[in-house]
């Protein structure tokens, strides 16, 4: 229920003071943002997952290989050039913020790209499973990642 005072700041376009619960009153009124307003960039992909369903995983995440990668792996490239690639693989952690049945999308400083093949595991060993890019937003200084999983990881995530 609104005050009679409410009505005669607003007739007057101002705001001399707000009364608040029993008696208490407020010199000026302020405003603040609000953090739970500033929705995440992994959050913003997460939408065009509708059965994300939002977690907080911590994993180590390795790029097993990426597409350019690959393409300079083919039948002709040397041994030395495959085990420098391999040896050259990055590892970073980070946090899955979100997940479905197949997929985990999370946010990384590591420039990923479409089709690079990635191992996400946990520091107990409960998910250790490999995972393909199928999605990727660029943001100033990190990558926000959609993965799915090469193989179907049985009760990683469960809804009630």
């Amino acid at each position: 229920m609104q005050s009679p005072d409410f009505a005669r700041r607003t007739a007057e376009g101002g705001c001399r003071h707000i009364t608040v619960g029993k008696g208490y009153r407020l010199a000026q009124q302020g405003t603040a943002q609000s953090r739970t307003g500033q929705g995440s960039t992994v959050a913003e992909l997460a939408r065009f997952f509708p059965e994300a369903t939002p977690v907080r995983i911590p994993v180590q995440l390795t790029r097993c290989s990426s597409k350019s990668e690959s393409g300079r792996q083919g039948a002709q490239a040397s041994p030395v050039v495959q085990s420098t690639a391999r040896e050259s693989s990055v590892v970073e952690s980070t946090v899955i913020e979100f997940g479905t049945a197949r997929e985990v999308l999370f946010a990384c400083a590591t420039p990923l790209e479409f089709a690079d093949v990635l191992r996400l595991r946990t520091s107990d060993g409960s998910l250790d499973t490999e995972a393909s890019v199928v999605a990727v937003q660029y943001h100033p200084g990190k990558t926000v990642v959609a993965a799915r999983f090469a193989a179907a990881v049985p009760n990683w995530i469960v809804k009630s």
